[in-house]
């Protein structure tokens, strides 16, 4: 039953975001909008990550299963991109490196900011 419980609010944050688009002009797929909601919700305190953990751990153990469709679908069209197979191999490098890149900075940035706060606290007390 906590599964059940669990799964639902997720559902229910992937409707809002369903909504949302439904409403809103801009070109944001909806999943986005759903998780953007949940993620302030959960910053916010409104959702308890305990809430919904144990079915975002599921759905994060399945989620390789949920890429076989779009493998073969890539297989069966492999023919047709052949032509497109460098700059597509270009831009898979280049927005993996940016990737790294951010995240690393982001990373730093966080764990930086940390230490200054810790290093506050203690010459407070």
């Amino acid at each position: 039953m906590k599964y059940l419980y669990q799964f639902l609010i997720i559902i229910g944050f992937s409707f809002a975001g369903e909504m949302i688009h439904a409403v809103l002009p801009l070109p944001v797929p909806a999943s986005v909008y759903g998780l953007v909601l949940l993620f302030v919700c959960l910053m916010l305190g409104i959702v308890k990550l305990n809430q919904i953990e144990a079915a975002a751990d599921f759905f994060l153990q399945i989620m390789p299963v949920l890429f076989i469709g779009a493998s073969v679908s890539l297989m069966n069209i492999f023919q047709d991109i052949l032509g497109s197979l460098a700059a597509i191999l270009v831009i898979t490098v280049i927005s993996t490196f940016a990737v790294m890149v951010v995240t690393g900075k982001t990373a730093q940035f966080i764990i930086e900011r940390k230490e200054r706060k810790g290093e506050a606290v203690h010459e407070h007390k």
